[in-house]
């Protein structure tokens, strides 16, 4: 977006200060305001991304009220507007008042309009990104499955597969890692099908202890062993209609196999300690993390039991491979959970960004999901950052040698801790940084950084 498309208003009762500020900030899209009704009326008129506000408004310009009044009012309407608010020489005390209001940064007179134009311009590359990730979290997924998040090829692929196994009956293997989402796509497999008006039962093999387990899925009569005070049915039979799932297939003990091989084949049951054959109705849905041919080789898992269950394998990649579609999954997640903790986050930081693109994810979409949760609420500014999601101690460090990218990695890492410390105090961290504080607006443009997600305010405001 050029200058010239970038709406910026100049609330400024000053006539010589107004003509200097436009003449600073001609290449701009630019309305003026000369006080609070004019510039309420600006502001719907033209809904500038960026307003530049003097405190001192008639008709008490002496003071600062009316321009805290204004402030509160353009916010009220527009919270998403970057205001920057125009102080007297050394009155850091109001300044910090409009910022606990909501003020996006404070400039004190005498102006300068080098520093100014910087930090109008950092204001306007922030409302930008925070525009892009609104517009990212709000775009419909490809894919036409409920609550699928399919953005990369890996992904796309595995929906047209659900989408063309689901209306038939075949028994379907989902192979994948911990946490990529297998149980999901089985329910996904339920809802597409002409079953989906019945239950979905679900059985995690690994998880029930080998002498229940036969119970669990096959059920028992009355007296078939101690504490069996009453005949049961199991998963199979609750299923009938529907569609089964049994998780971590690969987990079975070898005696129940042979039994589930039979049930396979002609679709009939004897529950613990019965003689009659119950016929039963179910879809049949497998999963399992391990290698089956690999269980096959080692004796842990029949050949023919696997032919049976996998009558269509559907691989699904894990979360590191998912490149193109993996901050767009991310995004989905912390809308969701944002509206699930009633916080407004407007996304992810810069470095929140590299950590999530270059973090190896071994726990996948599960991982991903606990770490999201948790920075929701842990969060302290409007920004996700790196350190929010517990990933900052290296994760995104890049491997590569090449000087220039190391140093801008070290760069870019001693701004966020000069940050951090000085809560997004700009002159406090140009400070510790050893540097002036245009040349800190400047990198922090280079690197796309907030020192907003780093204010005390940003706490305060989540307190």
């Amino acid at each position: 977006m050029s200058e010239q498309d970038r709406k910026l208003m100049i609330v400024e009762d000053d006539p010589g200060l107004l003509s200097q500020l436009r003449w600073c900030f001609e290449g701009y899209d630019v309305c003026t305001a000369e006080d609070r009704e004019a510039a309420v009326a600006e502001l719907r008129r033209h809904e500038p991304a960026v307003v530049l506000q003097d405190l001192g408004l008639p008709p008490k310009p002496d003071g600062v009220e009316e321009g805290l009044l204004t402030l509160s009012k353009i916010l009220q309407l527009s919270p998403s507007t970057k205001v920057i608010v125009v102080t007297g020489h050394g009155d850091q005390e109001n300044a910090l008042r409009a910022v606990a209001l909501g003020a996006y940064d404070f400039y004190q007179k005498p102006v300068d309009t080098d520093t100014l134009k910087l930090i109008v311009e950092r204001a306007f590359s922030i409302s930008e990104l925070e525009a892009e990730n609104r517009r990212l979290q709000d775009v419909t997924s490809d894919s036409p499955l409920d609550g699928i998040v399919a953005a990369s090829e890996g992904m796309l692929a595995v929906c047209r597969m659900i989408e063309k196994v689901a209306p038939t009956d075949v028994t379907t293997l989902l192979l994948g890692e911990s946490g990529t989402g297998k149980e999901l796509l089985a329910r996904a497999l339920h809802n597409l099908s002409p079953r989906k008006d019945k239950g979905f039962v679900a059985i995690n093999c690994a998880a029930i202890p080998e002498n229940l387990l036969e119970s669990e899925l096959f059920g028992h009569e009355k007296g078939a062993f101690t504490g069996a005070h009453k005949t049961t049915p199991g998963k199979v039979e609750v299923a009938e209609g529907g569609t089964l799932f049994l998780d971590e297939i690969g987990d079975m003990p070898m005696p129940l196999q042979a039994k589930m091989l039979r049930f396979l084949q002609e679709r009939v049951i004897e529950r613990v300690g019965g003689r009659q054959e119950i016929s039963v109705d179910v879809r049949v849905v497998c999963a399992t993390n391990q290698n089956p041919e690999g269980l096959i080789k080692e004796g842990a898992f029949r050949e023919d039991l696997y032919y049976r269950v996998s009558e269509i394998t559907i691989n699904i990649p894990p979360y590191r491979e998912r490149e193109e579609g993996r901050l767009i999954l991310a995004r989905t997640l912390l809308q969701k959970y944002c509206k699930k903790q009633g916080r407004a986050l407007n996304g992810f930081s810069d470095d929140a960004v590299k950590a999530i693109e270059t973090y190896s994810w071994p726990g996948n979409v599960r991982e991903l999901e606990n770490k999201i949760k948790g920075a929701v609420i842990m969060a302290d500014g409007k920004l996700v950052t790196a350190a929010d999601l517990g990933l900052e101690a290296g994760d995104g460090e890049p491997e590569s040698l090449n000087l220039r990218e190391v140093r801008q990695y070290a760069e870019s890492k001693a701004i966020r801790v000069a940050l951090t410390r000085s809560y997004g105090n700009i002159s406090k961290a140009a400070e510790l940084l050893g540097i002036t504080r245009p040349t800190l607006y400047d990198l922090m443009n280079k690197y796309g950084l907030s020192a907003e997600a780093y204010s005390k305010r940003s706490v305060a405001n989540a307190d």
